[in-house]
């Protein structure tokens, strides 16, 4: 079986067609998938879905990359992180691609985020962008690892890897992976240990290959699998069951709720 451990499926692009998607997961075994939340304000459709689906989850947060929107603070994140199927806390981090100017918003929000992880004792769904450098050190100084979480739609060096991984971290990786020319990321997925290692649609962005710049959804992080079990010379179940119990394990759901249903 396996696990999309990000996807966005109350997006516009995707939310239209869930009864069909949900079926097109069905068919590919991918038998449950993480809902990530970007903002507040879309939060309570967020947890719908996962309330809704027994094989849906969800998280709570605000995505670094939205500027206008409703500050999140400790005490609200940990509330929310305390509903049913709520797994995880973000998306966070930092992200400074094409950004200008003093991004101490960020950082702030990156700060609420490390610390409610810690005191809900829900891991992290981090996203750093052209902020490696800073999302690490904020990571050390807010003592991350004591929540744990993942590294997400990963695209840095082995360096970074490293420094998540020594922190107790995963690694997730995307339908980038299977793109021809990411020979770095690539060199990251062939050293990454099986037991730390997550995938992700990131859907509806990053279509994986042989689908590259299509609509993506969960079914596809088959191909995920498959370019990653390429890349190590293993077979793709071999990647599907480890990246399927790490899920679970990081996210802490119990392996009787896990299983799939007969």
């Amino acid at each position: 079986m396996f696990v999309d451990s990000h996807c966005h499926l109350d997006f516009p692009e995707l939310a239209a067609d869930l009864p069909s998607l949900l079926d097109a997961m069905g068919a590919a075994r991918v038998t449950h998938a993480l809902c990530i939340s970007v903002d507040l304000a879309a939060w309570p459709g967020v947890h719908a879905l996962a309330l809704a689906h027994d094989n849906l989850y969800a998280t709570a947060g605000v995505h670094p990359d939205y500027a206008d929107t409703e500050e999140p603070t400790v005490e609200r994140l940990v509330e929310l992180a305390s509903r049913p199927k709520v797994v995880g806390i973000g998306e966070t981090g930092l992200d400074y691609y094409r950004r200008d100017g003093d991004l101490g918003w960020q950082r702030e929000r990156f700060r609420v985020h490390l610390r409610a992880a810690r005191a809900s004792a829900k891991p992290l769904v981090i996203h750093t962008r052209s902020a490696a450098a800073d999302t690490l050190a904020l990571m050390r100084e807010e003592r991350a690892g004591e929540a744990g979480g993942v590294m997400h739609c990963f695209t840095e060096s082995w360096e970074v890897a490293k420094a998540a991984l020594d922190l107790g971290f995963f690694i997730s990786f995307s339908g980038i992976v299977s793109f021809r020319n990411a020979a770095e990321l690539h060199d990251v997925a062939r050293r990454v240990p099986l037991d730390r290692m997550l995938i992700e649609t990131d859907s509806p962005y990053l279509a994986p290959v042989p689908h590259r710049g299509k609509r993506n959804h969960p079914a596809l992080v088959v191909h995920v699998a498959e370019a990653i079990a390429r890349l190590r010379g293993v077979g793709v179940e071999t990647v599907a069951r480890a990246t399927s119990d790490n899920f679970f394990r990081l996210f802490r759901i119990p392996h009787e709720i896990a299983l799939p249903q007969p």
